[in-house]
């Protein structure tokens, strides 16, 4: 059972005084000789400018393991775009990886295809 809302505002011109001022000030606008207004272009799912991302080797706490560790995206790639970019990434290298905060590690010494890869999206890579 729901409680009935005692606190409604009225929507209709009659009961609310301040619809009813707003459509007497705007009601004799004449919008036919305004031009038509562009549309707004959309948003697309890659920026301009990629820039530059550093590519470093870390076997480090993970028992002789190499991983490929993808940082230093710049601020304007969104966090879901880099989840995107990591599972673009681990499809084209066959192998395993997860994304911590702004950092992209992927399994394995398969530097040459991340390069490959981030330089066909567009991105200027430095390291290893």
């Amino acid at each position: 059972m729901s409680r009935p809302n005692q606190n409604k505002i009225a929507t209709t011109p009659s009961a609310n005084p301040l619809n009813t001022a707003f459509s007497q000030a705007l009601g004799g606008l004449d919008t036919n000789s305004l031009a038509p207004g562009k549309d707004a272009p959309l948003p697309d799912s890659k920026p301009s400018k990629m820039g530059r991302v550093v590519l470093r080797k870390e076997t480090a706490h993970r028992g002789g393991k190499a991983v490929i560790v993808v940082h230093d995206f710049p601020t304007h790639h969104s966090p879901v775009f880099i989840e995107n970019l990591a599972k673009r990434l681990r499809k084209s290298c066959g192998c395993g990886g997860t994304v911590n905060g702004r950092e992209i590690e992927i399994q394995g010494d398969q530097a040459p295809r991340i390069r490959a890869l981030l330089e066909s999206e567009g991105f200027r890579v430095a390291g290893v």
